[in-house]
């Protein structure tokens, strides 16, 4: 018998194994190894491209954070800086038209002698009292010396230091003044109180007292001067069978938003106690 030659029998193995595989291929059976064998392989080739690209986002990104943060941080301070000075203007502006306002008053009565102050402190208690400016007894400010607006009376001085001043308001429960309602010509002491309001007390029954009217000082007493407006009638409280009629006040300004002054600095309040 002859023997095969080697060479032929590698051949033929080498064949029957590319036709088993092109078997195995075209019957579908070779994908599943395929995927068995190649399935590790794409996965761990995933999770190293997800990776990578994680890590180069999360520098790229960052980069791109730091700076978006930092200009945003930057045009804030720059807004910051435009509302300050904005708020800033408007005071100015305010302040300016306050000044205006006092001054035109000033001018408006040449027989008085004003000292403009700025308010610096108030009553911390709901019911204000009292309102600190900041001239002294070295401006010339004396303790009794009327303060007014050119709205009308705030108070006048009652307590006074070289570069300060109190002043008692006329919302003050021991303010008295004496005033007058214009519209009737009728006499009345205005009184605070300690709620803070302001009534007109000691109206004849007589006077026809209504909403709206005016009350000024009437010069009396030699606490203050006249002409000085105080308010106007609010409600008026008429009671029969009473000899005298009362009526609240609503003050000519506002204390609680006051910012500026004027002292009366030519007026001395008479010493009538050793006449009473």
């Amino acid at each position: 018998m002859r023997k095969i030659n080697f060479r032929n029998w590698k051949k033929v193995v080498l064949v029957l194994f590319v036709l088993g595989i092109a078997f195995f291929a075209l019957s579908g059976y070779m994908n599943k190894v395929i995927d068995r064998i190649m399935g590790p392989v794409v996965n761990v080739h995933s999770t190293l491209m997800e990776r990578l690209n994680f890590v180069i986002n999360l520098f790229t990104v960052s980069q791109s954070e730091v700076e978006l943060v930092a200009e945003n941080q930057e045009l804030k301070n720059q807004v910051a800086e435009l509302q300050n000075y904005i708020i800033q203007l408007q005071q100015n502006l305010n302040e300016a038209d306050i000044l205006y306002a006092l001054l035109g008053f000033a001018r408006s009565s040449p027989d008085e002698q004003y000292i403009p102050a700025k308010v610096i402190g108030k009553d911390p208690s709901p019911f204000l009292k009292y309102l600190l400016i900041d001239q002294g007894s070295d401006m010339g400010i004396r303790s009794g010396m009327p303060v007014v607006t050119n709205n009308g009376l705030v108070g006048r001085i009652d307590a006074v230091t070289a570069s300060a001043a109190r002043i008692k308001l006329i919302t003050d429960s021991t303010s008295m003044i004496n005033a007058v309602v214009v519209d009737v010509d009728a006499e009345c002491m205005v009184q605070g109180s300690i709620t803070g309001d302001i009534t007109i007390e000691m109206v004849s029954q007589d006077v026809n007292l209504e909403p709206g009217q005016i009350v000024q000082t009437s010069g009396l007493g030699g606490d203050f001067p006249s002409d000085f407006i105080i308010g106007q009638v609010l409600n008026v409280n008429q009671i029969n069978n009473e000899i005298f009629q009362s009526a609240s006040i609503l003050p000519a300004e506002d204390f609680s938003s006051l910012q500026a002054v004027l002292v009366v600095s030519n007026f001395s309040p008479a010493n009538t106690t050793p006449l009473e």
